[in-house]
């Protein structure tokens, strides 16, 4: 009976509008520098720039450094086609890729501001400009870049575009032409008209990444220049059989290089997710956002209306203060400042489960507790500091990994269904 339900599922996933799209598991920039004990000069550099920008009167944000980015996907754009690679991330909403053009301007570490370290962290743009280290690096120099001579589908849009980062930005202009999700000789999700960033400048932390570019799966109201984010354009151009896809995270602890997972565009993916799906309505079509009443962790326990987002560009779970510190006691996990991460004994075995709609959710410890790399342990988990305003919590891959999430853009809505650890 197993058999013929995963050989009827099978027959669904080849439907013309349901693509599935192979993960890559990399190395995040984050665990990189812990590795090489460098993830506190960069935590260094992020908060002068968080100071430096509220010393000028610049509303803090809940920006995604992409820092931390664990799983990459293959796309295309133009014809014929110019393979990148991307973060599918479902917590920003603009896809670009480096330009042809990028890194061959002046740097942005040449300007005077950035020149004179009295004002360097004050003015400067690039706040890795600021450390003594490397300058002058070409942010683009390993990537790949996207070359609009080369396609006959190219059209050009006319306006410029700015996305800030922690440590600096990516900017350039817009263009638009087809982009294909998947890799050449696949079954590709082909998504003509298209409008895309291409970047003429990186900022230095850029540099590091193990990926291309960026393709944003939230909502158009978060898009900056309020561009149609790509799936949304699929979506309506009717490309794909249901308006959602589903993700699907491999658990692969310590692993890099290898199969990541799945991204199913035009369905629920129901080889690698069990069949009973909760749904639970978005609060806010920004992110994708939602309401959750309670947690529990060992003896801690907690309710409230919290704002949660998930989150497939965050490799950790954003936490609020107070609840952050009760889950982290119960734990015995130590807070080390100069990381701003949590360490806990290996053999820790802590759990959290969490409360949406009716629904009780647990996250099991193989993914709250990481090995660092450096004999040691740590929590995945960190503060999210109150605004005020917008999410108080980032449900990030540890969730994901327990279970399959389903992004419904028609419904406006997301599914959580227990994952399918092969």
């Amino acid at each position: 009976m197993r058999l013929l339900l995963i050989l009827l599922a099978l027959m669904h996933l080849t439907l013309a509008g349901v693509h599935q799209i192979p993960l890559l598991k990399i190395e995040s920039l984050k665990m990189k520098m812990i590795r090489e004990g460098r993830w506190s000069t960069y935590l260094k550099q992020k908060n002068v720039a968080r100071y430096m920008r509220q010393m000028n009167g610049v509303t803090p944000e809940q920006v995604a450094d992409h820092d931390d980015e664990e799983y990459i996907g293959n796309i295309t754009i133009g014809t014929p086609e110019q393979i990148f690679r991307v973060v599918l991330d479902t917590g920003s909403s603009n896809l670009w890729v480096p330009d042809s053009t990028c890194g061959k301007g002046p740097h942005k570490c040449d300007s005077p501001l950035c020149r004179m370290q009295v004002f360097c962290a004050m003015l400067c743009e690039d706040q890795q400009c600021c450390t003594g280290s490397p300058q002058n690096v070409d942010s683009c120099k390993d990537k790949q870049k996207f070359d609009k001579n080369q396609s006959t589908t190219y059209s050009s849009d006319g306006r410029q575009w700015t996305i800030q980062y922690g440590t600096g930005s990516a900017n350039g202009y817009l263009g638009k032409d087809t982009v294909r999700f998947g890799s050449p000789g696949t079954k590709q999700l082909v998504i003509p008209g298209v409008v895309f960033g291409q970047a003429t400048s990186l900022a230095q932390f850029f540099a590091e990444q193990p990926f291309d570019g960026i393709l944003g799966l939230a909502f158009q109201s978060l898009a900056v220049d309020g561009i149609t984010p790509p799936f949304q354009v699929a979506i309506d151009k009717h490309l794909v059989d249901q308006p959602l896809f589903t993700v699907f995270l491999k658990h692969t602890p310590g692993e890099v290089k290898v199969d990541g997972g799945l991204y199913t565009y035009g369905g629920i993916d129901s080889i690698n997710c069990e069949s009973a799906v909760n749904f639970q309505p978005l609060s806010s079509a920004t992110y994708w956002q939602f309401l959750m009443t309670g947690v529990k962790s060992g003896s801690y326990e907690a309710t409230n209306q919290w704002q949660v987002i998930s989150d497939t560009g965050t490799s950790f779970m954003g936490v609020p203060s107070a609840v952050l510190e009760g889950i982290v006691r119960d734990a015995g996990a130590k807070y080390d400042q100069a990381t701003e991460l949590y360490f806990v004994d290996c053999k820790a075995n802590p759990t959290m489960e969490l409360t949406i709609g009716n629904v009780k959710y647990t996250i099991e410890a193989k993914n709250l507790v990481l090995p660092s790399g450096d004999g040691r342990c740590m929590m995945t988990v960190f503060d999210m500091p109150g605004y005020g305003f917008g999410p108080s919590w980032i449900l990030g891959d540890p969730f994901i990994r327990e279970y399959c999430n389903i992004y419904d853009m028609g419904q406006k809505r997301i599914g959580f269904a227990k994952s399918i650890q092969h």
